[in-house]
């Protein structure tokens, strides 16, 4: 029975109640079985749940969760209360994780590609011939002494599925593994790495923080880990002594910016010279006193809050005032999100924020900067700042990608066009896709081989960043895969085999849940903290996949420190630049992750298409965030269709009028815009990664996506924009059900 069926029956609270001889006859489906066994499973009673725990697949946070069960289908998922990550809370993409499960525009067995790349026309094989195309090709690959013509894109794995694909690639004679997606945070991973001598992404205890200081983190809704610190900020503001505070840095208001007691809407890519011209103000004052303050005043001379108030549209008051709040309240923390680092000048910005703890003395105490313990697992954990997608897509306009195997990421949706991957996808001979779903990139595949959901399959997650101690979390198969899929390390193991030689010699295992098994049972042998409180490792696996994994409590924090010296060779003297002249392109564009679709993932599923953006209220599409000032200098109405043209191309979409963002800027949620990927995604909204430069830290290889001006006109799109603000119409989404007593 449909959902809007049933809330029908249930909209006639009167007759609805005494009606149940009724109700228990028109609720059975056509053909409905009232219990879906004849005979059922040994675990399995009918009306009775049961409860396994897993990972959250919704994003690289690696949450821990538990999944309701009821006779052989996930109902439901929540939290796992035990896990440190999630604390027992999800949020709306974990949530919304079962719909993908069941999603009917899942891909439902092994396809060959029959019309023209890009076009999604595929027809159905069996596994058979899918392993056997791929195999014969890799094969024939290795026969032909190219086999370092081989690569392969995923997005990136923090468990031993990465172990398996490293080891995989080693044995066959390729150093081609591209780990990719959109915000993979290379730019804070390298600006720690640099200036803080972590490889890990360190704990921000917003829990234990008396003052916050975010420049452009939406930690509440999507950045890194934000049930975890949306769980923090909640005790900071209502746990026990004293209410924290919050002051957010950002020049378009985010969810996390309406929640701080002041709201800093700074001149885009200026942030990271007011970082730093706090900094300036905390040492001139003599609010630090370490003994490298010397070096820090000469390091920071150029930021004094005169000179900088100019260029950051924030009065040198007000930088002094915040100066002197961060650095005499103890403990306070200061943060910088994908909106300082997604400028050209990321780096740089990340390094200023560390500058503001060290001084601030944040680093290393409770409260502030915690680095995590060394994880058991460090090998594929470490990104490789030289394997980059730019460096594919040049690869394969040159002709030096002779085979590519994706899996499980959609770069050609997520990177500007100026990259020019998807034509540089064309020019590979054979494309191998291990996707779920037709998207934009497994699209341009000759063949693919379907992978399981991750509620089916087997896994682990090193989470990253942790929270202030070791945390390996477990995924165990929940429920039997609903389609004809297999999984992802099942399908490695697969090729091994049919390729043979050393490849087949170093992946000897009969399933990825053995390869796995035997992985821990070697990280059991080599680790004597996890033997504690076991008898042997079979005790050990069947507890972890209980709880959901294993971590330890948080251990005392080690000092870190940043040195002047190191600082300096990261540090920008000027503002972020960006692409278009200023005259030509008045307004500053600011693309920004969604809470429902982060990079675009979450498109496809209704319920994240009907959660309402938190700021916008608007479902179904995107919208064009604009000053009402600036709306009305240029005579736009909200609801009007704009075009926003940059120099890289143009995207239209409604106009939405708010306060909340500076004058000289527009912004535009991520994730919609899909030319595929399933009915509930495709052709709805516009995507603003399309009309972004190319434009790529030299160092990290990440892409800037704020790094472009734009101007607005008329645009000529029909979508209409539907928002839940406002409004007391249903505006024909028929949300809420209504019978008669007579109709019923």
């Amino acid at each position: 029975m449909k959902r809007r069926d049933f809330l029908k029956f249930i909209g006639v609270s009167g007759a609805g109640a005494g009606a149940g001889f009724v109700f228990s006859k028109v609720i059975k489906p056509p053909g409905g079985m009232l219990i879906p066994y004849i005979v059922p499973p040994e675990e399995v009673i009918p009306g009775v749940a049961n409860y396994y725990a897993t990972v959250c697949p919704s994003c690289s946070a690696g949450c821990g969760v538990q999944v309701r069960i009821l006779e052989g289908r996930a109902k439901k998922l929540e939290g796992n209360p035990g896990h440190p990550v999630s604390g027992g809370k999800l949020c709306a993409r974990g949530q919304a994780a079962v719909q993908a499960l069941y999603n009917p525009d899942r891909i439902r067995g092994p396809l060959k590609r029959k019309g023209p790349r890009g076009s999604g026309e595929y027809t159905k094989i069996s596994w058979d011939e899918a392993l056997k195309t791929v195999t014969d090709n890799l094969s024939e690959l290795k026969a032909n002494k190219e086999a370092d013509r081989l690569y392969v894109l995923t997005k990136p794995l923090n468990g031993h599925l990465g172990s398996l694909v490293e080891t995989f690639m080693s044995a066959y004679g390729s150093p081609n593994h591209t780990q990719y997606e959109l915000f993979q945070h290379r730019n804070l991973r390298y600006a720690n790495k640099a200036t803080l001598g972590v490889n890990s992404i360190p704990y921000y205890d917003i829990a234990n923080t008396k003052y916050l200081l975010s420049f452009g983190a939406d930690f509440s809704s999507t950045w890194l880990s934000p049930v975890s610190m949306a769980r923090g900020y909640g005790e900071m503001r209502q746990g026990r002594g004293p209410r924290g505070k919050l002051v957010q840095v950002e020049p378009r208001m985010s969810g996390s910016g309406a929640n701080a007691e002041q709201w800093v809407p700074a001149r885009p890519g200026t942030e990271a010279m007011l970082a730093l011209s706090i900094a300036n103000a905390i040492v001139e004052k003599r609010l630090y006193r370490g003994p490298d303050a010397g070096a820090w005043k000469a390091a920071l001379a150029d930021f004094s809050p005169k000179d900088v108030a100019s260029v950051t549209d924030v009065p040198a008051e007000r930088i002094e005032a915040i100066a002197e709040e961060f650095a005499t309240t103890k403990p306070s923390l200061a943060i910088g999100g994908d909106g300082l680092s997604g400028y050209e000048n990321g780096v740089a910005g990340i390094v200023a924020i560390n500058v503001l703890n060290h001084l601030g003395g944040n680093l290393g105490i409770t409260g502030g900067v915690i680095p995590n313990p060394e994880e058991l697992l460090t090998g594929p954990r470490k990104v490789d700042f030289d394997s980059r997608i730019s460096k594919l897509a040049k690869d394969a306009a040159a002709s030096k990608v002779k085979t590519l195997l994706v899996g499980n990421t959609n770069p050609v949706f997520t990177t500007p066009r100026g990259a020019k991957l998807e034509e540089a996808l064309k020019n590979i001979p054979f494309i191998a896709s291990f996707a779920s779903f037709i998207d934009e990139t497994s699209a341009m595949a000759d063949v693919i081989l379907p992978a399981n959901h991750p509620l089916e399959d087997w896994g682990d997650d090193f989470a990253d960043p942790a929270t202030g101690s070791m945390v390996a979390s477990l995924a165990q198969p929940v429920v039997s895969p609903f389609f004809d899929t297999k999984s992802t390390g099942d399908i490695f193991l697969a090729i091994a085999k049919g390729v043979g030689g050393p490849v087949a010699d170093k992946l000897k295992a009969a399933s990825f849940e053995e390869y796995l098994k035997d992985s821990w049972r070697e990280l059991y042998g080599k680790h004597k903290e996890l033997r504690a409180g076991t008898i042997e490792f079979g005790q050990f696996w069947n507890k972890a996949l209980q709880h959901g994994g294993y971590w330890t409590e948080p251990s005392k924090p080690r000092s870190l420190r940043v040195s002047a010296r190191d600082a300096g060779r990261h540090i920008s003297k000027a503002a972020a630049k960006f692409d278009g002249n200023a005259k030509k392109y008045p307004f500053y564009l600011i693309p920004y992750a969604q809470a429902g679709h982060y990079d675009g993932r979450g498109a496809n599923l209704p319920w994240l298409q009907e959660l309402c953006d938190p700021m916008t209220s608007v479902v179904w599409g995107n919208c064009v965030e604009i000053n009402n000032k600036t709306a009305e200098k240029l005579g736009i109405k909200e609801g009007d269709i704009i075009s926003v043209e940059s120099p890289s191309g143009s995207i239209d979409a409604p106009a939405y009028l708010t306060p909340a963002i500076r004058p000289d800027t527009v912004a535009v949620p991520l994730g919609q815009g899909h030319r595929l990927y399933g009915r509930y995604a495709q052709k709805r909204g516009a995507n603003p990664v399309e009309i972004l430069p190319a434009v790529e830290d030299a160092s990290t290889g990440a892409f800037a996506l704020n790094s472009t001006r734009v101007r607005l006109s008329p645009g000529t799109s029909k979508e209409q924009m539907v928002k839940m603000e406002g409004s007391t119409r249903e505006l024909g989404r028929e949300i809420v059900q209504t019978v008669s007593q007579k109709e019923f």
